[in-house]
């Protein structure tokens, strides 16, 4: 996951606040979408925005060469202790996405969970898709998915949610800004020492862009669209839908 604040607090109780998330049915799902449309046999796959690793684990556990890219140390700090534990040979960068700059070509890269949608602007946006696109293995693939507009305006919206675990009590704000679908978030987290709670926070913004842009963004940077699918399924998109992967493949030149 990229970041903009560096997610120095965030990052310690990610995994607790994110344990809804089941990486391994994920992993499987990417795994999938590589299968039914795979041609390049280089097997490397680069993990972008793989915050604290737990979607690089399940996807090196599907036998694939991982490489994770955050540009956050806190969130990497938290991977490289499960990749300690787990012994898996994934190899951890710490690179903004924006500026990555790969030893070699990728067969695969996977960028999930929103991460796009974090990026400052569009124009951010683009020179990801430019950077994954001259490491690309030509016909390499390019998996991602993204907040909808639709999610922005009717499900995060100006909404307030609230998260508690043994540790901390978490209170998460959107505030948004209808003329761009953008969200600024605020988190407030109080963590619990014994009978007290210290308070600290963080900000950051995520913006939801129609798919015709991402799609025009795409083929600039040199890729074909492949595939949208509704939220890891393998179902068309609907006007309702909260979460897109976009499945490209870069043009053989």
């Amino acid at each position: 996951m990229i970041n903009l604040s560096n997610y120095s607090v965030f990052a310690k109780y990610y995994d607790e606040l994110t344990a809804n998330i089941d990486y391994s049915k994920r992993a499987n799902y990417f795994n999938s979408i590589i299968k039914k449309f795979k041609i390049a046999d280089n097997n490397i796959l680069l993990d972008l925005g793989c915050g604290t690793g737990s979607l690089s684990e399940a996807l090196a556990k599907n036998g694939y060469d991982v490489i994770g890219v955050d540009n956050s140390a806190e969130m990497l700090g938290i991977a490289m202790n499960k990749k300690f534990i787990s012994g898996l040979p994934i190899q951890y960068l710490c690179q903004d996405m924006r500026n990555i700059d790969m030893f070699g070509t990728i067969g695969i890269t996977i960028c999930a969970l929103d991460s796009i949608n974090h990026l400052d602007s569009f124009d951010d946006v683009k020179k990801v898709f430019a950077k994954v696109s001259l490491f690309a293995e030509p016909q390499g693939l390019f998996i991602f998915d993204i907040n909808t507009v639709f999610k922005h305006r009717h499900i995060l919206a100006d909404n307030t949610f609230t998260y508690e675990t043994d540790d901390v009590y978490c209170i998460w704000e959107n505030n948004l800004i209808r003329e761009t679908d953008e969200i600024q978030i605020n988190l407030q987290f109080f963590e619990r020492d014994g009978e007290i709670y210290h308070r600290s926070g963080e900000s950051f913004k995520e913006t939801a862009y129609p798919t015709e842009l991402i799609d025009d963004a795409l083929t600039e940077a040199g890729f074909q669209l492949l595939a949208h699918y509704d939220d890891d399924s393998f179902d068309p998109p609907t006007e309702q839908s909260q979460r897109i992967v976009i499945v490209a493949r870069k043009v053989k030149t």
